[in-house]
């Protein structure tokens, strides 16, 4: 049984120890002996067109691209978007994939117009969003989780 892969396309936080490549991620997941325990294998990756990025999209059977509320990570997105089109035009609309807007700020203008202005790439945007919350932070600094 294959379980499927979800690529997030995470810009990882400062100070953190390089991941293993998306193939190799994969393929333990898939090796794993009770495999039927688990629902989804995550890769979490950069938002970048690397190596790992490419591996990970042609791994992948759902695609998240969290999207911060600027306009500079908007912009960001454009390479990503591109190699996420490609791979499901390969894959005849097989391979899913969606925005989701991480660290918005409750009641901000740019907070709320984002979502329109990412469909404009023509993928489907989250209606759920992660607010920015300074206990994400806090607990980064203190090694815990939230």
């Amino acid at each position: 049984m294959s379980i499927p892969i979800v690529y997030a396309a995470l810009t990882p936080a400062p100070g953190v120890a390089r991941r293993p490549s998306a193939r190799a991620a994969c393929g333990a997941w898939r090796r794993k002996r009770h495999v039927s325990e688990h629902e989804f294998g995550v890769i979490d990756g950069s938002p970048q067109a690397t190596t790992l990025a490419i591996s990970a999209i042609k791994a992948a059977d759902f695609v998240l691209i969290p999207v911060q509320p600027s306009p500079y990570d908007v912009w960001a997105t454009s390479d990503l978007v591109d190699l996420v089109k490609q791979r499901i035009e390969m894959t005849d609309g097989k391979l899913k994939a969606a925005f989701v807007v991480s660290r918005a700020i409750q009641n901000t203008n740019i907070g709320k117009e984002v979502a329109t202005v990412l469909l404009d790439y023509g993928l489907p945007v989250l209606d759920t969003r992660i607010m920015q919350r300074v206990s994400y932070p806090n607990s980064a600094s203190l090694g815990k989780t939230v």
